[in-house]
């Protein structure tokens, strides 16, 4: 009978791990594999990310063009039809829409768009607005003004 105690793997399943550098008898010995000299050859030895053996690496031979400008800003972008949550009359600005969770924080500028339709009259004071987005909030009645 099959039990857990009498269960082993078939013949030649499980490989016995090569245990290199243990002496000339071993046949693996003295270099241990790892041929004679060089950076392999070496303890402590780890290849660097991209290293092509010596040959120009990928992330030289391709072309570069431009810059990335580290200390640009993008700007959180909000739609007209999400300032339509706020009551008429409201003045909207970075505080405003930190407290409603339209937006993180206060360290970053917004920019509305004209996505969508506004249907309340608002005193909108934010970063950024566009044109579009100027012109309809004019048409609804409230004010638009940029800081």
């Amino acid at each position: 009978m099959l039990k857990l105690n009498t269960l082993s793997p078939s013949a030649g399943a499980r490989k016995a791990k090569k245990r290199v550098g243990r002496g000339p008898g071993s046949g693996s010995g003295k270099t241990a594999t790892r041929g004679h000299k060089g950076a392999r050859s070496r303890s402590g030895y780890t290849m660097q990310p991209g290293f092509e053996g010596g040959q120009m690496p990928l992330y030289r031979r391709l072309p570069k063009r431009g810059f990335t400008n580290i200390f640009k800003v993008q700007p959180v972008l909000i739609s007209l039809s999400m300032l339509n949550e706020f009551e008429a009359g409201t003045t909207i600005d970075q505080q405003a829409l930190v407290d409603a969770g339209l937006i993180k924080g206060l360290n970053v500028p917004v920019k509305v768009l004209a996505n969508g339709e506004l249907h309340k009259a608002l005193t909108v004071k934010l970063a950024k607005l566009s044109k579009g987005a100027k012109d309809q909030i004019i048409a609804a009645g409230g004010t638009a003004e940029e800081i």
